[in-house]
């Protein structure tokens, strides 16, 4: 468990969100869930700090992390045995 402030911005039909969340879900890690098809101002913001459209796209403590990337996730929240 980690106290880190996490953001996942997301949506319902993308398969690598579902495959973020469950990552962190299945470590027990609290995250916020925003998801960008339905409010416009969170979409804009996770543009603003990723300089992305696509999702998912996390935030770890103002670390910005494209896509579901397990390694560099399990990095940002100092994890092991995350395979």
């Amino acid at each position: 468990m980690t106290n880190k402030s996490i953001i996942v911005y997301s949506t319902p039909s993308c398969p690598f969100c579902v495959r973020a969340k469950t990552f962190l879900n299945e470590r027990n890690i609290a995250f916020e869930d925003v998801d960008v098809s339905k409010d416009r101002a969170r979409a804009e913001e996770m543009i603003r700090k990723s300089g992305q459209m696509g999702v998912p796209v996390l935030d770890i403590e103002g670390k910005i992390v494209i896509g579901f990337r397990p390694d560099v996730i399990a990095e940002l929240l100092e994890m092991e045995g995350t395979n």
